[in-house]
Formats: structure tokens, sequence, C-alpha cells
């Protein structure tokens, strides 16, 4: 939730109120509701702020960088997925070198440099495969979004 400079209160909690709030032009606020009352809580960290909702990486935590991603991917041999079904069992490959240790973050940048839209409700795997060989992640990856 975002306290405007006129008083005016938004409930999003986007890349929009971060900027909002770094530029001192709104304040974020977020309320743990209780069974008998609510508590309201000032988000003073925006840097974790940010970490938490995909708008920065911090690399240490996630494994990723601030960078555009070369992307290896193709459709997992070992999946019997249904063709009727949106999303689709992908073995990926990140040709960058960098590892994935957050799974959302991975989600978060592949939808705006890829548009993607991978998965995070379900289990992910990885595998380092035969030696030379770049580490490979299992995840499930809405089938429309994925670009030949």
């Amino acid at each position: 939730m975002g306290v405007h400079e006129d008083g005016t209160v938004t409930h999003d909690g986007d890349r929009a109120a971060y900027e909002r709030a770094m530029a001192d032009t709104s304040r974020l606020f977020v309320v743990w509701p209780g069974e008998w009352s609510s508590h309201l809580f000032v988000i003073d960290d925006l840097d974790e702020y940010a970490t938490a909702h995909g708008i920065q990486y911090a690399e240490e935590q996630t494994g990723l960088k601030e960078h555009v991603h070369d992307m290896r991917w193709e459709s997992a041999s070992y999946a019997h997925d249904s063709p009727r079904s949106p999303y689709i069992s992908v073995d990926v490959a990140p040709d960058c070198g960098r590892e994935i240790h957050d799974r959302r973050a991975f989600a978060t940048q592949m939808k705006e440099q890829q548009g993607w839209d991978v998965a995070t409700s379900e289990g992910w795997g990885s595998s380092s495969g035969a030696p030379g060989r770049k580490k490979t992640y299992a995840l499930r990856v809405r089938r429309k979004s994925l670009t030949s």
C-alpha cells in the first residue's frame, strides 16, 4: 500500500510503487492481518523491498546479475506434457554462465527480457549433466510465451 504526498492511498506492489517511494513522492506500508486486529508496518528498507519483489536482484541470493540472459532451451524429453496443457516442461541452460538460485527472480527477469511466463508455483530442478556441460534447469513455462 502506498500513501502519496497528497494523501491518496493506492494498493499496489509493483515497480511504480517502488519508484515513487525512491523519489520520496509516497511511502510504502504493509498490513499484517490478525484474527482480532491488524498491524501496519512502514517499509523503510527499499532495497530489501525491491529484492523481494524482483525489481532489483541481490546476486548472492538469487545467483542472477542484472543483465540480459542468453538462454538455450528445449522441450524436456522426459516430460509427457499434454498438447492441450497451457504449460510445457522445458530444460533451460543460461549461456551467460549464471546459476539460478531464485526461481521467482529468474521468472521476473525472463518475463521482462524474453516475455516468458515461468511457473513459480511448482517444483523445479537442476542438473549439471556431463563434465564440461553447462548446468540446466527444469522449468514449466507457458507454451504461448516461448519463442523459437
